[in-house]
């Protein structure tokens, strides 16, 4: 079979392997679509580890059984967690599934680049989907995405009534600005420094876009009538961002902090400013556990998350390299789906 070998920036190979061989429990599945994600052009993550072939926003059709699956069948169509927890250390039993030390150890082989990977049986156990006739493999491809973005919002204690500013309108940024409208927010604002994601992040319902190089937490002030933002939602992760989003944060908010900074990026903590005597809160968010995959799905099957607008480029397997810059280069592209 073909993969798309990482082995750093602008160096993604198109090599040969063998179709992976599966054992009991497992399953092999056929990659239809694969998503590029941003934390995938994140050289920095990489370092020390390449080769890789990466990819773990999947979907595909199972090509083959292992020894007692009884679940699933040859040509059921499905999508996949590519990290899975214990379910039974402490962080799982305290609702900590995401930083369980099996989530972090865990993988699909050798990743969704590829024509086909091998499922271990731990994720077939409890990270496999079967999807709806109505979902697309296309769509498929943001079930992890936006199940990592309901997570973050459950966390962050997105209600009702709250407002709401995203800093970052990528697709991260984007489907947060959906999924806090959906869940109830009175305002969401967008910001980013690319007018093309801003005029993408009104398409999709924010009620505002602002460039980051405005005065983000005077202009959001004038659109909420006088009040900063209750949650101010991290997408990006330059110094400039993460200051804009302590001064946007009203008393009583919280910022979450959903994707890293840039590497080594620290900030001083504007302690008696802007947190002493205002309970905010900061929190982070990763990945998703089960019940919130499960939950993004349907938000998708219900069409209540529009992400097939937010595709704008399919590339087959033997372009990879082209949509990793196109993803790097954070310029007129959203969501980039490679298709074996």
């Amino acid at each position: 079979m073909k993969v798309a070998r990482y082995y750093g920036s602008n160096d993604i190979r198109i090599e040969g392997m063998p179709v992976p061989d599966i054992g009991p429990g497992e399953l092999l599945v056929r990659i239809k679509a694969s998503g590029i994600c941003g934390s995938d052009v994140m050289h920095w993550y990489r370092a020390g580890r390449t080769p890789l072939v990466l990819g773990h926003e999947i979907a595909g059709v199972i090509e083959a059984v292992g020894e007692g699956v009884t679940r699933y069948k040859t040509g059921d169509r499905v999508s996949a967690a590519h990290h899975v927890p214990c379910n039974t250390c402490h962080y799982c039993l305290n609702g900590h599934h995401t930083v369980c030390e099996t989530l972090r150890r865990t993988n699909f082989f050798p990743g969704g680049f590829s024509e086909y990977i091998r499922l271990p049986e731990i994720n077939v156990d409890r990270g496999v989907f079967l999807l709806p006739d109505e979902l697309s493999f296309e769509e498929a491809t943001f079930i992890e995405p936006l199940a990592c973005v309901y997570r973050g919002q459950r966390i962050a204690g997105m209600r009702t009534g709250l407002s709401v500013l995203v800093i970052g309108s990528g697709i991260s940024g984007l489907l947060h600005i959906q999924l806090a409208g959906l869940l109830g927010a009175s305002l969401v604002v967008a910001s980013d420094i690319s007018n093309y994601r801003l005029e993408a992040a009104k398409r999709l319902g924010a009620d505002e876009a602002v460039n980051a190089a405005e005065d983000l937490p005077a202009l959001f002030r004038e659109m909420n009538k006088g009040r900063a933002a209750d949650i101010v939602i991290l997408t990006a992760g330059s110094e400039k961002a993460i200051e804009q989003a302590f001064r946007s944060t009203d008393r009583g908010g919280t910022v979450l902090f959903f994707a890293p900074a840039q590497k080594d990026v620290t900030v001083p903590l504007p302690v008696n400013d802007l947190f002493w005597r205002n309970e905010i809160t900061l929190t982070s968010s990763y990945a998703a556990n089960y019940s919130e995959y499960a939950a993004a799905m349907e938000f998708i099957r219900q069409k209540r998350v529009n992400v097939l607008d937010m595709i704008t480029h399919r590339l087959p397997l033997s372009e990879t390299g082209h949509g990793f810059k196109l993803v790097e280069a954070a310029q007129e592209s959203l969501k980039v789906i490679i298709e074996p």
